[in-house]
């Protein structure tokens, strides 16, 4: 007879997601998954596998649920810049207020992490730079085609920099950063791809 599973995968994994969220790969034990969602060891590992397992189950849940739809909603976007500055309007209210503030991103997390020297977990996080790099590529070519940019903005150079933008935007709020001084630095960059005092 096959085993019946009595609770559901995708809420354990969404469970899994924030604790390693939270509290970070190397901080989160086995013990720790299995207090947070009541499953045994032998239910967690005959469904998941183990800690590694687990984890990086969670971050392919983490870019599914969260990273992508934003990329994409930022691509699709006809705005421009507004877009873009709407993207980190957006970011910076999630990082610096509510259920996840100072929680930072899975994904810059892991950049930061010991876990991101394995292989798996690299190339989750190499495709997630390249995800967000290219959406903000779009939202720059069509900011270019509105006559948006300044003269000598490089569409694809600018990408890039926005993407790491994102990246410190995420770091520095799990750091304790506030809103404001955010803000500051996401106008500035944009301001000065524009070539205007305001966007």
């Amino acid at each position: 007879m096959p085993d019946i599973k009595h609770f559901d995968p995708d809420v354990v994994l969404e469970t899994v997601e924030r604790l390693f969220w939270r509290q970070g790969m190397a901080s989160t034990g086995i013990q720790d998954v299995v207090t947070a969602t009541g499953l045994n060891r032998s239910s967690l590992y005959a469904t998941f596998g183990g800690k590694q397992e687990l984890y990086l189950a969670a971050l392919r849940h983490y870019m599914d649920q969260r990273s992508r739809p934003a990329f994409r909603s930022l691509a699709q976007d006809e705005r421009g810049l507004r877009a873009v500055a709407e993207f980190f309007d957006g970011l910076i209210a999630a990082r610096c207020a509510g259920e996840h503030a100072g929680w930072g991103c899975l994904v810059s997390n892991a950049h930061a992490g010991a876990e991101n020297g394995d292989p798996e977990v690299r190339v989750l996080l190499d495709r997630h730079h390249q995800e967000l790099r290219d959406a903000m590529h779009a939202a720059l070519v069509t900011a270019e085609a509105q006559g948006q940019l300044a003269a000598e903005t490089d569409p694809r150079a600018a990408a890039e920099l926005l993407a790491l933008l994102a990246y410190g935007v995420n770091l520095r709020s799990r750091a304790g950063a506030d809103a404001g001084s955010l803000h500051v630095t996401v106008t500035a960059l944009l301001r000065s791809l524009s070539g205007r005092t305001t966007v």
